[in-house]
């Protein structure tokens, strides 16, 4: 018996030597944070990436105020044409500062997976060294008093190596709930940065959708400069011709995504009808109809069973078409991108889950019930009600480009640098919607 417990305190003291030196690197050499772990190379990467994109940005700044001062000005040949470079200038430094940001998120990414891994093993010694403390701990826990004392040991000493490997087998168990602590602080952050690297890609791929703009608008710049030989007066009597054609912007189809298409002058007959109702301007309500249009139709036609979040907005589709008397089947959503979730509905591009939320309100307004999101009326009154809703009725260009990002990004995200090219939009095709309806209130 007395051989055991020798042996025991054999194993005490080696055990212990190595148990005091693993807290002690612990008390001394505390682990760090996530945010105290970026190592030099990546944050200075971090930061290049970072003053490449302020750099973008304050660019695309520039030619948003020249976009937006020039749309101010009469009309001209240098005028129009600028508008041409400032648009195509914009998205262009749209995409590559999209692309930056990717950079700078996926490095992040990968140094968080560096730190979780980290993490992980520090975690995993730590548990080897507590679990071999707590064996010799127990052991020593299973001598009674009298058989230390047999064994003509020290007391003293007996007891003092006993405090020693509760001390420890304490100490190892903080050290390790604090790197519990911090992997798990490490994976939520990583989450949340691969959320916003998902919303970048989503981004990315609206504006490569944006290369087609780009395309037709340098067609039409230079449509302009051979129409007009670069010579102000000829382009301004190319001008006036359009204008005095007021039939053709009457007879003019105006594309809506999930349903046929309309006049031109119906489509105003509508959005006048609705900015009466909601106080928005109805070249900002026929601005917002044809962008979610063009998104709508470069996403393509949907089906509710794989395209649509089977949760938030499949149950309600399936039940606003009941009301309807529509078969859910044959009526065309968005179809899902690669990246998320598709399921928007008709003209307006409302999901399920937001058309419900005005349903009310769109009957007041049109005087049936339920609505239908597939027909034009409604949703043209949706899509007012949505943007008044958001500031819209206040008027201004800020007040209307704030209020077309809201509509198509939240309130959270409407003031991120990575939406404004969907307001820049808007009030480009709002600015060109004005200028007809001015045509047609002239004639």
């Amino acid at each position: 018996m007395s051989i055991g417990v020798l042996d025991l305190f054999e194993h005490m003291f080696s055990v212990s030597k190595t148990a005091f030196f693993i807290l002690a690197v612990f008390l001394i050499f505390p682990t760090p944070l996530l945010a105290q772990a970026v190592s030099g190379d990546v944050a200075a990467r971090r930061a290049e990436l970072e003053s490449e994109l302020g750099q973008l940005e304050k660019e695309i700044d520039v030619q948003r105020k020249i976009l937006e001062n020039k749309q101010r000005e009469s009309i001209s040949l240098e005028r129009d044409i600028a508008i041409f470079d400032a648009k195509i200038q914009a998205a262009t430094l749209s995409i590559q500062a999209r692309n930056l940001s990717i950079k700078k998120l996926t490095t992040e990414i990968s140094q968080k997976e560096n730190t979780l891994s980290a993490l992980s093993s520090k975690i995993s010694r730590e548990k080897d060294s507590l679990a071999q403390v707590l064996r010799k701990t127990n052991r020593l826990d299973s001598f009674s008093l009298a058989e230390v004392v047999l064994s003509n040991e020290n007391l003293s000493g007996f007891f003092r190596d006993f405090e020693s490997f509760a001390l420890i087998k304490n100490g190892l168990q903080s050290s390790f709930d604090e790197l519990e602590s911090a992997r798990q602080e490490t994976k939520k952050e990583q989450t949340v940065l691969e959320g916003r690297q998902l919303e970048q890609e989503e981004l990315r791929y609206i504006q490569e959708l944006q290369k087609r703009s780009i395309e037709a608008d340098k067609k039409q710049k230079r449509d302009i400069l051979a129409a007009s030989k670069g010579v102000e007066a000829q382009y301004q009597k190319i001008v006036q011709e359009k204008e005095h054609d007021a039939a053709a912007i009457r007879a003019e189809l105006f594309t809506l995504q999930g349903s046929s298409a309309i006049p031109f002058e119906k489509a105003l007959e509508l959005a006048n009808r609705v900015a009466a109702d909601t106080g928005v301007r109805a070249a900002l309500i026929l601005g917002v109809i044809a962008e979610e249009s063009n998104l709508g139709a470069n996403v393509g036609t949907g089906n509710w069973r794989t395209d649509m979040h089977p949760d938030r907005d499949a149950p309600i589709f399936l039940e606003i078409t009941k009301r309807l008397g529509l078969n859910p089947d044959t009526m065309p959503v968005s179809k899902k991108p690669w990246y998320g979730w598709g399921g928007a509905m008709g003209p307006g591009q409302f999901i399920p889950s937001t058309w419900v939320l005005y349903e009310d309100r769109i009957a007041t307004v049109v005087g049936h019930s339920p609505p239908n999101p597939w027909e034009p009326y409604d949703a043209f009154t949706a899509t007012g009600l949505l943007m008044k809703d958001n500031g819209a009725a206040k008027g201004g260009y800020n007040a209307e480009r704030l209020a077309a990002l809201r509509y198509f990004a939240g309130w959270k995200n409407a003031t991120k640098p990575a939406y404004a090219f969907y307001g820049d939009e808007v009030m480009a095709l709002a600015e060109k919607y004005q200028r007809q309806i001015d045509i047609l209130q002239r004639n």
